[in-house]
């Protein structure tokens, strides 16, 4: 417990100085413009972060659009089905002769 407290310490005095720094920097001229450059970026990288994300789904849809056209493009073993049709086809007419 002690060290819990400790490390709330630590964590509130690295806080009050960054914060203390944010005011100096602020105070000099052209701080102004660094801090707003600064919070500009940081919303721009959030935005872009959130744009990110959006595309891991649609990468997702994309890789099962693939597995279906690499699934709809391989070649049908339609040599066999010819052969296949073209032996029950004599076949057939053997035996309507023999039955006539």
């Amino acid at each position: 417990m002690a060290q819990r407290k400790q490390q709330k310490d630590v964590i509130t005095r690295l806080a009050e100085s960054g914060e203390e720094a944010l005011q100096k920097l602020a105070d000099l001229p052209g701080g102004s413009r660094l801090l707003e450059a600064g919070n500009a970026l940081r919303d721009r990288v959030d935005e872009l972060s959130k744009r990110v994300r959006s595309l891991d789904p649609l990468e997702r849809r994309v890789a099962e659009l693939e597995r279906r056209l690499d699934a709809l493009s391989k070649p049908k073993p339609a040599a066999r089905t010819r052969k296949t049709t073209a032996a029950r086809g004599s076949t057939k007419s053997r035996s309507r002769k023999t039955g006539a």
